[in-house]
C-alpha cells in the first residue's frame, strides 16, 4: 500500500498535478569564465600578511634543507647513487609539506595562546539587524529525506528563535535521480512547508538533468532566482547551522561590501561508530589550532570548502561560472571539486574570501567507516587532480594557486610515499644500490632516527599544542577533563598511525586509476552506519593484506634488518581489515573520545536528532530505510559509478 502511494505521488508530480512551489524568477546573468583571460587588477594583501607567509616559507625551506642535508651527508659517505638521489628528492618534497603544516599549526597555536580565554570562542553580543535577504540552499542528491528535512526543520526553528525567519528563504535543490526518493522528498517538503506557513518561505525544485552536479545545481539557482537575494548560504546534506550563526554571517556580509565569501569551520558531530568518533574528536580538538593558523596566513585569500559558507550572490554570479575543462574524463569535462576554483575566480576579480574560525554554530558529519572515507576520497582525488588544469589560469592570486596546488599535491604525495617506501626497502636490502660493500649495515641508523624523530615531532606537537590551548581556555571539561583528553590524543594517534598507511595505499591506487583514464562518477555519500563483518572487511582490504605480507616477506628474504623500513606500514596494511571492522562498530552508547557537543549538546543538534528519530511520514521513513539497507553492498565493491 505504501509503495503504491509513493508511485501515485511520483506520477502526479510528473503530470503536474502537484507543481513544485517556487518564487517568481529573478534571473541573474552568470557568464562562463575564461581561464585564459585575466580580469582587471586585484588588490594585493597587506605587507604584514606577506611577512607572515614568507616566515612560513622560510621555516619550511630551512627545516627541509637541514633534514635533507643530514641524509645527503650520510648517503654520500660511500658514494651518492642514482636511487639515493631519487629518494632524497622524494623525501624533501614530502618533508616540506609536513614542515609547512607544522609551521601553520604553530602560528595558530601562538595566535590562540596570546588571545587567552577569548580565543576560539563563539561570537557573542547582540545580533546585527539585517536589511537584506539571504537564501539558504540545500542541494540534495539521492539522500534519505528523513535526516535532511529534520536538519532543515531544526534550522528553521533556530531562525525563528532569533526572530530572523523572514530574512532567510530556504531552497531544497534536488538533483535526485531515484523516483521513490524524489517522491519522499516532496512528502517531507510539503509537510515542512505546511508547518512553517506564514512564518518562513520554503521552496523545492528538482532538476530534470543534474548537469554539472552540485556546481551546476547552484548555478541553475543563481541564474533563475539569484537576482532576488543579496547572499546565499550553501549547505551539504549533513550540514547544520544555528540561526544566530546565519544572522551573524549575513550581518558581516552587509557590513563588509568587499567580502565575497565567508567560510565557517564546521564541527563534526553525531559520530556513532568508532571511526566517526575518532574523526569527530580529532577535528574538534585539533581543528581550532589548524584553522586559526590557516586564517593567520591566508587573510583575504582563504579557501572555500563548498558548504557551511555564505557567498555574495552578485559576486558569485559575476565570477564563478565554471567552464568545462578540455579533454576526456577524468581530467576533462565539468569541474568536480568546484569550491576551490570558485573561490579562486572570485578572488581573481578582487573579492575577499575569508575564513571565520572564531564563529561557532556550524556543524557537519563525517563518513561512518574507513571504507566510506576511502570511497569519498576517491571522488575528491579525481576532483582535486583536475585542478592541475586550473592552477595555471591567468590572473589568479598567488595564494589561490597555492591552495589549488596543496589540494592536488595532497593526493600526489600518496604515490610518492609508496615510492619512498619502496626505495628505502631496496636500499636497505641491496648494499650495492647505495654504493656500499657486502656486509655493510642495512642502513645508517643515526641519521635516519634523527630525521624520523623530527618528522614525528612535526606530526605530534600540533596535537599537544591543541591540548594546551584547551587547558588555557578552560575547555578541558568538554573533553572529559585534561587527563582524558590527553589519553584520547594518545589513542587517536595510535589508531591514526594504523589508518594512515591504508588511506595512502588507497589514494595511490586512486591516482593510478585516474591517470589510466578511469572516471569515478558521482555517488551520494552513505551517512548512516551499517554492520561490517570481519569477512566483508577482509574482502574489501584483501589487496592491502597481500601487499603488506609481500613487504615483510621481501624484507626478511633479502635483509632482515630492512624490516625497520616497512614495519609500521606493513603491519598497518596487514591489519587493515581488522581495524576497518573494529572502527566500524557502533559506540554511540559509550563516552569514547568525548567532545563538548557530547557533554552539552546544543539545542540545534538535539532537536535535529529528535526530528530524525520520529519521522512524521511513513513514506519518508520507508525510503530512508531502503536507502540505508541498499547502500552497504555496493560500497564494498569499490568506488561507485553514478548516473550523473
Amino acid at each position: 500500500m505504501i509503495g503504491s502511494a509513493v508511485a501515485r505521488l511520483v506520477d502526479t508530480t510528473r503530470s503536474g498535478v502537484i507543481p513544485a512551489t517556487l518564487p517568481p524568477e529573478a534571473p541573474l546573468v552568470m557568464p562562463i569564465q575564461d581561464l585564459g583571460c585575466a580580469p582587471s587588477a586585484r588588490p594585493m594583501a597587506s605587507t604584514g600578511l606577506w611577512l607572515r607567509r614568507l616566515s612560513l616559507v622560510a621555516f619550511t625551506l630551512l627545516t627541509t634543507s637541514a633534514a635533507t642535508l643530514l641524509l645527503l651527508r650520510t648517503f654520500s659517505a660511500d658514494s651518492l647513487t642514482l636511487l639515493e638521489s631519487i629518494g632524497l628528492v622524494i623525501f624533501a618534497s614530502l618533508f616540506a609539506w609536513t614542515a609547512f603544516s607544522f609551521a601553520s599549526a604553530a602560528a595558530g597555536f601562538a595566535t590562540l595562546w596570546s588571545e587567552g580565554l577569548h580565543a576560539g570562542t563563539t561570537s557573542t553580543g547582540p545580533l546585527p539587524p539585517l536589511t537584506s535577504r539571504t537564501a539558504i540552499l540545500m542541494p540534495v542528491y539521492n539522500e534519505g529525506p528523513g535526516p535532511v528535512f529534520a536538519r532543515l526543520e531544526a534550522m528553521l526553528e533556530s531562525l525563528q528563535t532569533v526572530q530572523a525567519g523572514r530574512q532567510f528563504d530556504l531552497f531544497v535543490l534536488s538533483d535526485t535521480r531515484q523516483a521513490a526518493i524524489a517522491a519522499a522528498e516532496r512528502v517531507a517538503y510539503d509537510r515542512l512547508r505546511a508547518r512553517f506557513a506564514g512564518r518562513a518561505s520554503l521552496y523545492y525544485r528538482r532538476r530534470d538533468e543534474n548537469t554539472d552536479r552540485k556546481a551546476g545545481n547552484i548555478a541553475d539557482w543563481v541564474r533563475r532566482f539569484g537576482g532576488a537575494y543579496a547572499h546565499m548560504v550553501v549547505l551539504d546534506a549533513d550540514s547544520l547551522m544555528t540561526g544566530a550563526t546565519l544572522v551573524r554571517l549575513a550581518g558581516t556580509m552587509e557590513a563588509s561590501p568587499s567580502v565575497g565569501l565567508i567560510q565557517t569551520v564546521p564541527m563534526i558531530v553525531n559520530g556513532r561508530t568508532l571511526f566517526a568518533r575518532l574523526e569527530q574528536f580529532a577535528s574538534r580538538l585539533y581543528g581550532p589550532v589548524f584553522a586559526s593558523g590557516l586564517e593567520w596566513w591566508s587573510g583575504a585569500e582563504s579557501s572555500y570548502w563548498g558548504h557551511n559558507a555564505i557567498l555574495r550572490v552578485s559576486a558569485f554570479a559575476e565570477q564563478a561560472g565554471l567552464p568545462h575543462l578540455s579533454g576526456p574524463r577524468p581530467f576533462g569535462g565539468s569541474i568536480m571539486s568546484h569550491d576551490f576554483v570558485e573561490a579562486a575566480l572570485m578572488r581573481r576579480a578582487g573579492w575577499e574570501v575569508r575564513l571565520a574560525p572564531e564563529l561557532g554554530g556550524s556543524y557537519e558529519e563525517s563518513p561512518p567507516t574507513l571504507i566510506d572515507q576511502i570511497v569519498r576520497d576517491r571522488r575528491w582525488c579525481q576532483g582535486n587532480l583536475q585542478h592541475i588544469g586550473v592552477v595555471g589560469a591567468r590572473g589568479l592570486h598567488p595564494l589561490s594557486r597555492f591552495h589549488l596546488l596543496r589540494g592536488f599535491s595532497a593526493y600526489l604525495t600518496a604515490p610518492l610515499w609508496m615510492s619512498l617506501l619502496t626505495i628505502g626497502l631496496l636500499l636497505a636490502s641491496f648494499p650495492a644500490l647505495r654504493g656500499a660493500s657486502d656486509g655493510a649495515p642495512a642502513m645508517p641508523g643515526a641519521a635516519l632516527w634523527s630525521v624520523f624523530g623530527l618528522s614525528l615531532a612535526f606530526l605530534i606537537l600540533p596535537k599537544l599544542m591543541a591540548w594546551l590551548i584547551v587547558l588555557r581556555q578552560g575547555r578541558a571539561r568538554g573533553f572529559g577533563g585534561g587527563g582524558k583528553a590527553l589519553a584520547g590524543i594518545g589513542l587517536e594517534t595510535l589508531v591514526s598511525s594504523l589508518i594512515a598507511p591504508v588511506v595512502l595505499f588507497a589514494q595511490t591506487g586512486a591516482v593510478i586509476q585516474i591517470l589510466s583514464g578511469r572516471d569515478s562518477g558521482w555517488a551520494a555519500q552513505r551517512r548512516d552506519a551499517a554492520d561490517l563483518s570481519l569477512g566483508d572487511a577482509l574482502r574489501t582490504h584483501r589487496t592491502e593484506l597481500v601487499f603488506g605480507l609481500a613487504l615483510i616477506g621481501l624484507s626478511l628474504a633479502f635483509e632482515p634488518a630492512a624490516f625497520f623500513w616497512v614495519a609500521v606500514p606493513a603491519v598497518a596494511l596487514i591489519s587493515a581489515f581488522g581495524v576497518s571492522a573494529w572502527t566500524a562498530r557502533d559506540v554511540s552508547e559509550t563516552t569514547m573520545f568525548t567532545t563538548p557537543e557530547m557533554i552539552s549538546p546544543p539545542r540545534l543538534l538535539t532537536r535535529a536528532l529528535e526530528l530524525t528519530d520520529t519521522p512524521p511520514q511513513t513514506a519518508t521513513h520507508l525510503t530512508r530505510h531502503s536507502v540505508r539497507k541498499a547502500w552497504f553492498r555496493p560500497v564494498l565493491s569499490g568506488p561507485q559509478q553514478a548516473t550523473g
